[in-house]
């Protein structure tokens, strides 16, 4: 150990590091580092991250700058270290002083984080003083981006403001050598926070009791809206057929998956398979909701109706893991507490009013919530993460860009909305917000846009959002702007844009862009959805799509996809078979009006959506005609290709069948290749009126579209020389489709960008309008 000590050699530096470092026990690692090196000095939060003075040797202050950096707590992420030399004092000892509110706003808060091993251990200990404490938490895990309320990341300024620390809390909190040294959200038995069950017409239970009773009425078919730490969930025991129907019913779910929270990995592994990555993400610090591919029913086919995957999460928070420990259900349906489309409820107040309808009790505890946040959703593709929502355990982490932007808003589109805040090289992405489709949205878009402001320090000089003029998204971007200006990015370009960011590129080349989805306002007007760009953040040249097809009805088309099947049929020149799925679904009186509508283009939109055509060839293979929330017409259409071919599926032996596939027209024309699904649409009514299984014809359109895309994409390489291709658009959240591309592409020598840190769908949109409003704001300012 180096001596600290007055001397010519002694010297004394300011060192300054940003990052995420509050929150993650940084101040207790740097005290225990400079004893360790024998230095004297203080240590600080401020608004802009850590400040440290430090002197002692030259060598112990170099090893310390190194150090600080590389030694870091491990949910410490240090993305700056600035040291400048001090004038020597002559100090003693280290300290760890008061937060300085000074100065800029712009350190980074971390997210919420799954109770730790240690904090496990003594939650089950009888001997120790936390024993089944359902708010147990240390430095290295707990609330944290929920429970902010502004900088620095001090007690004073977070929800546990109110709970005064009791004698031995607030000795652990003030000792450097303890596990909870500074850790905000500490709390124990003594001072709270408490549990509470409220049932209607019975007394109010705690502690103890209340969760006795809230897992007997869970164990008994009840409905529970059990508060977490982002929000309420409402739970029932998922194994209980008749408390999921009753669940599902209340919250008007229609056939939507819901996820489930299960006991343990072992609970988990005795349902479905799990390979290395997923075991990852369900045991790791962010815990969150992961797709697993479903074999069988392991669950009532109620929890996850038509779905090839079932969500699953392990428990992340002491609460959680009290409430499922054996006896009594090991497994829990958690849904969001709200109805379909609203924001999820934070509120005790308000949990008690809207919650009403759907519940038969509330466990409940007197922490606030001050920031909402729904679970995360992740699937795993070709063995890597592919994120479907960017929420819980990611939220508020910045995103870092590969090339810096002037501060701004981008507020996203209208479906699965997530906004970002951006500066210099990072952006903020808020969790998910919801559909913009309500008030109760906007004011929590609002609310979520201020609270995001306030941890990153950012104020907008710019907002930008999507060009569709009907989105709510623009209109409000355009109420709020005073003054600013607001950037419009048309919708695949962002899609294409986001994965190019995420993954690095500065935009200098451009790459071949594939974008499918349902919805997104086309440069011509048109509904777009099957595109092939080439695009950088510059701008972008739409080189192949889908043929335009019109859709009738708009939102009708989209909830009932037989609508969508029988215009793709009139559009290629097909007949309405009486015996094909669509026109069987549709009633007599409605197809009259449904061809005269066609016939006159009433109110039909043309469209080159890729998500639409999925939607028209599972009502065609009899797969859904109804779609009760987004995408289930596809998702129920790749659900039937995964299970063909399975040996308990219903294309059991018959695997090769599919080897016969379909194909898309793909011809030249002025300004680009044009696809053709007619004789794709064809070949499914072969198929249909041939009797050949739902799961067969799946498995053929899925194969025709991953042809589609390596033909597209060879066909105009051969043209301008790209060899880096993007997928993005909500339909490569289909894992099936994902990986065919990819691997189609590999074969021909492409490099393939897919999504790693953002959704491919809507949510991952924000990240694109900023790289997009960057770059061209810049352009016009050079």
């Amino acid at each position: 150990m180096t001596a600290a000590h007055p001397g010519l050699d002694r010297e004394r530096r300011r060192v300054a590091v940003r990052g995420l470092v509050q929150g993650v026990g940084f101040r207790p690692f740097v005290h225990t580092l400079a004893g360790e090196l024998g230095l004297a000095g203080t240590v600080t939060n401020t608004g802009e991250g850590v400040l440290v003075e430090v002197e002692g040797s030259p060598d112990a202050l170099d090893a310390f700058c190194r150090r600080v950096a590389g030694d870091a707590p491990p949910l410490a992420q240090v993305h700056a270290v600035e040291h400048a030399p001090l004038a020597a004092t002559g100090a003693t000892g280290f300290r760890i002083v008061p937060s300085r509110p000074d100065g800029a706003r712009a350190t980074l808060i971390p997210p919420d984080t799954a109770v730790c091993a240690d904090c496990l251990a003594e939650l089950a200990d009888p001997a120790d003083r936390r024993h089944r404490h359902p708010f147990i938490s240390c430095t290295n895990c707990g609330p944290r981006h929920t429970i902010v309320t502004g900088l620095p990341y001090d007690r004073a300024n977070t929800t546990m403001a109110g709970f005064p620390l009791c004698p031995d809390c607030a000795r652990e909190y003030a000792d450097p050598a303890d596990r909870r040294f500074h850790a905000q959200p500490v709390a124990c038995h003594a001072c709270g926070p408490r549990l509470a069950l409220t049932v209607p017409g019975r007394p109010d239970l705690g502690g103890e009791q209340a969760l006795a009773e809230a897992r007997r009425l869970l164990a008994d078919g009840a409905v529970l809206a059990v508060k977490g730490i982002g929000g309420y969930h409402l739970a029932c025991d998922a194994r209980d057929a008749a408390a999921v129907a009753l669940l599902r019913r209340r919250k008007r779910r229609g056939r939507k998956p819901f996820a489930v929270m299960a006991r343990d990995l072992a609970t988990v592994e005795g349902l479905l398979p799990v390979d290395p990555v997923e075991r990852e993400l369900l045991t790791g610090p962010v815990r969150p909701i992961v797709l697993l591919r479903r074999t069988g029913l392991p669950v009532p086919e109620g929890v996850a109706p038509g779905s090839p995957d079932l969500g699953v999460m392990l428990s992340y928070t002491p609460l959680h893991h009290l409430l499922l420990a054996a006896p009594g259900p090991d497994l829990l349906v958690m849904t969001s507490a709200n109805l379909s489309g609203e924001p999820i409820v934070t509120e005790d107040r308000e949990a008690l009013e809207r919650l009403a309808p759907l519940v038969d009790g509330w466990l409940g505890h007197d922490r606030p919530i001050h920031v909402p946040c729904e679970d995360s959703v992740v699937r795993v593709v070709d063995g890597e993460q592919l994120p479907l929502r960017r929420s819980r355990g990611y939220a508020p982490l910045p995103v870092p860009l590969p090339v810096p932007v002037r501060p701004a808003l981008a507020v996203g589109g209208d479906l699965k909305n997530t906004f970002a805040l951006a500066r210099d090289g990072y952006a903020w992405l808020s969790g998910h917000i919801g559909d913009m489709d309500d008030l109760a949205t906007l004011r929590a878009f609002d609310r979520a846009v201020e609270q995001l402001g306030t941890v990153s320090g950012v104020r907008p000089e710019l907002l930008v959002a999507d060009r569709h003029p009907g989105y709510r998204s623009l209109r409000h971007a355009e109420r709020t702007a005073a003054g600013r200006p607001v950037h419009r990015v048309q919708h695949h370009h962002a899609h294409i844009a986001a994965v190019m960011a995420e993954h690095g590129l500065d935009g200098s080349r451009p790459v071949l862009g594939v974008a499918f989805d349902g919805t997104g306002y086309g440069a011509d007007g048109a509904v777009w959805g099957g595109e092939v760009l080439l695009a950088d953040y510059d701008g972008f040249r739409r080189l192949a799509h889908l043929g335009y097809v019109p859709l009738p009805g708009g939102d009708a088309a989209v909830e009932r996809p037989y609508r969508t099947a029988l215009a793709h049929l009139r559009a290629a020149g097909l007949p309405w078979l009486p015996e094909l799925p669509p026109v069987r679904a549709c009633g007599a009186a409605e197809l009259g009006l449904l061809e005269r509508q066609l016939e006159r283009r009433l109110n039909c939109l043309p469209s080159s959506s890729m998500g639409r055509l999925f939607d028209a060839v599972s009502s065609l293979a009899g797969v859904c005609h109804r779609a009760g929330y987004e995408a289930q017409a596809a998702i129920e259409l790749e659900a039937a290709a995964c299970g063909f071919g399975r040996a308990d599926g219903p294309g059991a032996g018959s695997a090769a069948r599919a080897d016969d596939g379909y194909a898309f027209g793909l011809s030249a024309r002025a300004g680009g290749w044009t696809a053709d699904p007619g004789p794709v649409l064809a070949a499914v009514v072969a198929d249909v009126t041939a009797g050949a299984p739902a799961g067969l014809v799946a498995v053929r359109f899925h194969r025709a579209v991953a042809d589609l895309v390596r033909r597209s994409c060879a066909a105009v390489r051969d043209r301008y020389g790209t060899t880096t291709v993007a997928l993005s658009g909500g339909v490569f959240a289909n894992a099936l489709l994902s990986s065919a591309c990819a691997s189609g592409l590999g074969e021909d020598g492409f490099t393939v960008l897919r999504h790693r840190r953002v959704p491919p769908n809507d949510g991952g949109l924000a990240l694109g309008q900023l790289m997009v409003a960057a770059r061209s704001t810049a352009t016009r300012e050079e």
